[in-house]
């Protein structure tokens, strides 16, 4: 079964779904499952120098009350997934270079290192408070992972990646994709949002019967 994840790394929510997404497959108990990490911008106008995202988050959502607000719902829900969260922490960055840096971990090391790459950058902006817009800092966090600093470096220094990250996110617009998460089964069938791992789970076996009959 392939599953594709539109996801953009700043957004907390993906942050969540990729942790119940991740005890969905533990419970589905198959092998046979590829997941592709898809790229989505949330703020494509984002500047390449990192600032603090809670102003930012203040301007876009009415004040800082609301964001704490936020911050409080979601540290909650973080915490169930045992995730470590520091919202205050995050920085507002443009994420093209990130997302061309997954692009690159899945074609050096396929689905399981690009993975794994993901999940460092998703613990990165969302406890950790790094600049997922240097090249440095993204070349460290991906070594981190697994993936080869060197490449991250040569690959940032050209426009490697960028005509397939365009291609990606047209896909994106021309599904009609506008919130992320968005997990896409077999390209046919989609769920939308930061599920609760039951409810991906009930799709992974909805699917994979799909497939079968």
């Amino acid at each position: 079964m392939n599953v594709e994840i539109f996801a953009d790394v700043v957004c907390p929510w993906c942050y969540l779904g990729q942790a119940r997404f991740r005890q969905a497959l533990a419970g589905f108990e198959d092998d046979d499952v590829q997941v592709t990490w898809r790229p989505f911008q949330l703020d494509p106008g984002a500047p390449s120098a990192a600032t603090p995202a809670t102003a930012r988050l203040a301007e876009k959502f009415g004040g800082l009350e609301r964001v704490h607000e936020a911050h409080a719902r979601l540290r909650g829900l973080t915490s169930a997934e045992n995730l470590p969260y520091e919202p205050e922490r995050g920085l507002h960055v443009n994420t093209r270079d990130a997302h061309r840096v997954i692009w690159l971990a899945g074609r050096e090391g396929g689905p399981a290192l690009q993975d794994a790459v993901a999940d460092r950058l998703f613990r990165a902006q969302h406890a950790e408070g790094r600049d997922l817009g240097d090249v440095a800092t993204l070349a460290e966090l991906a070594g981190s992972a697994g993936l080869a600093p060197e490449s991250v470096r040569s690959m940032l220094a050209s426009e490697e990646g960028l005509a397939e990250l365009e291609q990606d996110l047209g896909r994106a617009r021309e599904l009609g994709i506008t919130g992320v998460p968005f997990f896409l089964f077999e390209g046919k069938w989609g769920v939308s949002g930061a599920q609760p791992a039951q409810t991906l789970e009930a799709a992974l076996r909805e699917v994979a019967g799909n497939l079968t009959s």
